[in-house]
């Protein structure tokens, strides 16, 4: 098992920044991918970047740019750097950690909310 703990969430106004830190604990050797989700009002959860123990990250195009996504192996956390917030950024956020082989290991943190909004 993996646990996740999410922090850094909160109102800010567009243009704005907000930095989220998810932290793992438990069985971390098992998990080689960690990435933010996040899911708006009335939407379905989307994707929104991933980074691998390697260091390789990926973004969905709406935060390319801004939105920058990095790790640290050491401490077994991963951080989200959140610029130029706009207001459809706002929607909750969730940490996810899987491994990339074996599917049916994969795990959620518990969510935190951003809101962006003047």
């Amino acid at each position: 098992q993996v646990q996740l703990v999410e922090s850094g969430g909160g109102l800010v106004q567009p243009g704005g920044s907000l930095r989220l830190s998810c932290a793992a604990s438990g069985s971390i050797l098992s998990i080689n991918v960690m990435g933010w989700y996040r899911q708006a009002p009335g939407k379905e959860r989307e994707l929104v970047a991933t980074i691998t123990r390697s260091g390789i990250t990926t973004y969905i195009d709406s935060v390319k740019g801004r939105f920058t996504i990095s790790g640290d192996n050491a401490k077994n956390t991963v951080w989200m750097q959140m610029n130029s917030l706009k207001p459809e950024d706002t929607a909750v956020y969730y940490c996810n950690a899987r491994n990339s082989v074996y599917r049916h290991l994969e795990y959620w943190g518990q969510g935190t909310l951003v809101t962006v909004s003047s």
